[in-house]
C-alpha cells in the first residue's frame, strides 16, 4: 500500500466505495488521516463500516465541516453532464476535490528513496484505445528484462494498493480521462498518449473537453519524456506544444502506418515493421508480422508506444523484441478463443467504440462479424474502412434492428442474442474465415460490462464447438 501523506489527523471525505474508493480510504487511514466515507449503495456502506470506517451522509447540511478534502471515485460525474450533488456541496464549502490518482502522485516519494541507486519511475498511459494493451505490454517487457515493475490503475491493482516501488522499480499506470481530468497531481516520468477518437463525450462536454482531460497528463508538472501518437491532429498538436525545437528528443512521436521524418525521435510501423529513428537515421527495426500477441495495425500502434517508453527507460531494442515475442495479449482484445475447421474465433469485446472496432476489422479478412449493443454518439460512419473485410454481420443487442440499418454494403442478419449470433456465424463460416466479436458499442443493454460480454462469446463458441 502507498500511505497517503499530508492529511495526518485531519478528516478526508471519500465519495464512492468501489475498488478505488475503499482503496483510497485505507491508504488515507494508513497515512494518518481520518476518512469519512459515503456511497448511495447500502451494501457498500455496510462493507465500509465493517472495515471500521465512519460512514457519513455527505449530502446533508454541515457534512463538510472540518473536512480537508473530498476524494471522488472515477465513475461519479464531477462536471458534465452535471456535477454530482455532493461534489457541488464541496465546491460551495471550499473543500478541494481530488481522486486516488492525485493522492498517489502526491504521496509516492518515500524517504528511503534517498538511499536508492536508481529512483523509481512512473509511466502513465492514456488515450482513447489501446491503453490496456500498451500498459500490459510495457509491464511484460520490463518484467521479462529483469526490471521490477508493477501494473496499476485501470488495469492490474489500484494505484494506492501497490507496494512501495523498489530501487529502480517502475510503476506502469493505465489512466482514463475520468482520472486525468480530476487528479490534482499528475507527475509521471514518462507519459503516453496512444491516440484520440470520440468517446465519453457526455462526461467531458464534447470532444474538446475530452481531449483537454487527456492533455492534463502532460501539463500538470510535465513528464521527462512524452510518447505521443500523431496519427490524429490532436496528437500532432500536443507533440508540437511539448517540443521546443525539431530536435527535441523529450518528445517521441509514434505512428502506425506512416513514416515519420525529421531530426527528432520517432517510432513507427509500416507494412508490419517497427522502425526507430533518431537524429535523422534508423537505429533499430523489429518485424511484428508474426508476433501472435500483437495482430493488426492497432496493436502495432500499441507496440510503438510500449517500445518508445521502454527505450526511454533505458532498455535495448533486442531486449524489447524478445519480450514482444512472448506477449500473450489480453483477454477481450483480439483474443483467439478457438480455431476449428480452419475458422478462427476472436474475442475483441473491448472494441466498444467505432474507432476500435474499425481497427479490429482491419486486422483480419473474411470476417463473420458479431456486432451491436448500446450505440455511442456519432453512428457507424467511421466503420467504412473496415467493412470491406466483412463477409457478413450478425447483430446483437436490444436495438439490433436499428443498429443493422446503419451498416451499409454488408449482408446483415439480426440475431439479438450472443448464442444465436455465434451459432449462425459458425454455421455460415468456411475455412479461412474469422468469427470476430468487435461490437462497436457499449455492453450495458445486455451485460454488466464488456468483460461479461466477451466471456459470454467465449462460452458460446466453446459450446458450439463441443469444447464447453
Amino acid at each position: 500500500m502507498i500511505p497517503v501523506r499530508g492529511y495526518e489527523g485531519r478528516q478526508v471525505a471519500v465519495l464512492g466505495l468501489g475498488r478505488s474508493g475503499l482503496s483510497a480510504a485505507r491508504a488515507l487511514r494508513e497515512g494518518g488521516a481520518i476518512p469519512v466515507v459515503w456511497d448511495d449503495n447500502a451494501a457498500a456502506r455496510e462493507k465500509a463500516e465493517g472495515e471500521g470506517f465512519e460512514v457519513r451522509d455527505l449530502s446533508r447540511d454541515g457534512a463538510f465541516e472540518d473536512v480537508a478534502s473530498l476524494i471522488v471515485s472515477p465513475g461519479i460525474p464531477h462536471l458534465y453532464p452535471n456535477p454530482n450533488a455532493v461534489i457541488a456541496l464541496a465546491w460551495d464549502a471550499g473543500v478541494p476535490v481530488d481522486n486516488d490518482i492525485g493522492l498517489f502522485f502526491a504521496s509516492l516519494g518515500q524517504n528511503e528513496w534517498n538511499s536508492y541507486d536508481t529512483v523509481p519511475r512512473v509511466v502513465a498511459i492514456t488515450g482513447s484505445n489501446g491503453k490496456s494493451t500498451t500498459s500490459a505490454l510495457l509491464h511484460h517487457v520490463l518484467s521479462e528484462s529483469g526490471r521490477s515493475s508493477q501494473l496499476a490503475g485501470n488495469i492490474g491493482r489500484g494505484v494506492l494498493d501497490i507496494d512501495p516501488p523498489e530501487d529502480g522499480g517502475v510503476v506502469v499506470l493505465e489512466l482514463s480521462s475520468y482520472q486525468t481530468d480530476l487528479a490534482r497531481s499528475l507527475t509521471p516520468d514518462v507519459a503516453i498518449l496512444t491516440n484520440m477518437s470520440p468517446d465519453h463525450l457526455d462526461r467531458h462536454g464534447g470532444f474538446g473537453g475530452y481531449f483537454a482531460a487527456k492533455r492534463r497528463l502532460f501539463a500538470e508538472g510535465g513528464p521527462d519524456r512524452a510518447v505521443i501518437g500523431v496519427d490524429e491532429k490532436e496528437g500532432r498538436y500536443l507533440a508540437n506544444q511539448l517540443s521546443v525545437s525539431a530536435e527535441d528528443d523529450r518528445v517521441i512521436r509514434i505512428s502506425s502506418g506512416q513514416k515519420l521524418t525529421g531530426p527528432g525521435w520517432q517510432v513507427f510501423v509500416r507494412k508490419g515493421f517497427l522502425a526507430e529513428w533518431r537524429k535523422g537515421r534508423q537505429v533499430a527495426s523489429i518485424d511484428l508480422r508474426d508476433i501472435a500477441g500483437l495482430p493488426g495495425a492497432h496493436n502495432h500502434q500499441n507496440a510503438c508506444a510500449a517500445y518508445a517508453a521502454a527505450r526511454a527507460l533505458g532498455l535495448g531494442p533486442r531486449q524489447i523484441e524478445a519480450a514482444f515475442k512472448t506477449f500473450a495479449g489480453l483477454p477481450h482484445r483480439s483474443q483467439v478463443i478457438a480455431e476449428a475447421d480452419g475458422v478462427r474465433y476472436v474475442n475483441d469485446s473491448k472494441a466498444t467504440n467505432v474507432d476500435s472496432a474499425c481497427k479490429a476489422l482491419q486486422a483480419f479478412s473474411n470476417i463473420r462479424w458479431i456486432c451491436g449493443g448500446l450505440m455511442k454518439e456519432g453512428g457507424l460512419d467511421d466503420l467504412k474502412a473496415g467493412l470491406p473485410h466483412v463477409t457478413k454481420a450478425y447483430v446483437i443487442g436490444r436495438e439490433a434492428a436499428q443498429f443493422a440499418l446503419m451498416i451499409d454494403g454488408v449482408e446483415v442478419e439480426i440475431c439479438t442474442d450472443m448464442k444465436t449470433a455465434v451459432a449462425k456465424a459458425k454455421a455460415d463460416a468456411q475455412s479461412g474465415d474469422v468469427v470476430l466479436l468487435a461490437p462497436a458499442a457499449a455492453s450495458f443493454d445486455q451485460y454488466d460490462n464488456f468483460e461479461k460480454r466477451g466471456e459470454d462469446f467465449a462460452a458460446c463458441v466453446l459450446a458450439e464447438l463441443g469444447q464447453g
